[in-house]
């Protein structure tokens, strides 16, 4: 049987690493490996999908806690099994574990709830027998959407593309042929798990060969090969609600990947990246916009037209001696979100001109010495 992968060596970190090392580590290889950019690399999907399952739990500071113990306990080593109740060592050796060379045989199980981590883990556990054969939940999909700032503060829509797990449709989840016969797995005598050991330790996991149903078909689905689903790409139209910031989230119920044996589609969770505006910042429910005056606008006052983030237009009046960095408020004119209204806040940028005409440079001595200025 093939040992379970380490997940240290699947990200190429060593154990040591801290979190932020291994985030930097995921990032880099999720891109390098991802299946768009390997359209050619028929194993890049499965590569990509090993260094995800990694992260989830190296990523999770108690998760790794957790993983690290089990770990230690050696449940990531290649042994093979020498029964379905305990584990040898390679080459069919007895495990030694307490006086006179009696065989400790424990299930994980019921140390410390370390089975109950294993199982959330890898889909098996010490308790566990078989995958139940009733209704099962499609695959719920988490990911991060990147929308202009234009578009998270008055709402829209975005298109996104997903790729989710789902039930084969040729064979309906069995995995098996047209015409095949279902039998009982030959590796597993039906129980859908297998047991691997060290140090008088057995931890079980899913069968590899039935991938823990407990039964296998005396011949494959042609286009899942047994495995009973399929990688599909779905598109979908996302719409986003007025006012959404970096971080808010969205769940979009029964949109993930479609269930097996008539269970629930699962779901969609879509988290917000605001892309920054050059025009625009918001303050909570607020928006913030600049509006560029000259220094003779800012001096003896004047008016200006300001467009708001709908198309609108507002006319700003500007009150002689206004100094730059001062702002207006115009009510009504900003984010709309859970029923509250923010305002539009235009702020005055004044700008000194780089180069003056003979004339205007005159002018602006004669305003000078008229102040009593020297320049």
């Amino acid at each position: 049987m093939a040992a379970q992968k380490d997940f240290y060596i699947v990200l190429g970190v060593s154990a040591s690493a801290t979190q932020d090392e291994i985030k930097k580590q995921y990032r880099r290889m999720a891109k390098e490996h991802h299946p768009d950019s390997n359209k050619s690399d028929p194993k890049s999907a499965e590569r990509f999908k090993d260094i995800s399952e990694a992260y989830q739990v190296l990523g999770d500071v108690k998760k790794r806690k957790q993983y690290d113990e089990m770990r230690r306990l050696g449940a990531f080593d290649s042994y093979s099994p020498r029964s379905p109740r305990g584990g040898g060592r390679p080459g069919g050796g007895q495990q030694q574990g307490g006086p006179g060379g009696t065989q400790y045989d424990f299930d994980v199980g019921g140390i410390s709830g370390l089975g109950d981590l294993f199982s959330s883990m890898f889909g098996g556990g010490g308790q566990r027998t078989q995958r139940p054969a009733g209704p099962e939940a499609g695959q719920s999909v988490e990911l991060t959407l990147e929308v202009p700032f234009r578009v998270a503060a008055i709402g829209g829509k975005e298109p996104i593309d997903l790729e989710v797990n789902e039930e084969c449709a040729t064979c309906n989840g069995s995995g098996a042929a047209k015409g095949a016969k279902i039998q009982t797995c030959p590796e597993c005598q039906g129980r859908g798990t297998i047991s691997f050991g060290q140090g008088g330790f057995a931890v079980n996991r899913p069968c590899p060969m039935c991938l823990g149903k407990g039964t296998v078909p005396s011949a494959k689905c042609p286009v899942c090969h047994g495995a009973g689903e399929q990688r599909s790409r779905k598109k979908i139209i996302i719409t986003i609600p007025s006012g959404v910031d970096t971080g808010s989230k969205i769940r979009l119920k029964g949109q993930g990947g479609r269930g097996q044996r008539g269970g629930p589609a699962g779901d969609i969770v879509i988290t917000f990246q605001v892309r920054p505006d050059d025009d625009w910042s918001r303050e909570g429910l607020d928006l913030v916009t600049l509006v560029p005056v000259n220094i003779a606008q800012a001096t003896l006052g004047s008016k200006v037209s300001v467009s708001t983030l709908n198309d609108k237009t507002v006319s700003i009046k500007i009150p002689a001696g206004t100094p730059g960095g001062k702002r207006f408020r115009v009510r009504g004119q900003g984010i709309s979100k859970d029923g509250k209204q923010g305002d539009l806040l235009v702020e005055v940028r004044v700008e000194v001109p780089e180069k003056l005409t003979a004339e205007q440079e005159k002018l602006m001595k004669q305003f000078a010495e008229a102040g009593g200025l020297e320049y």
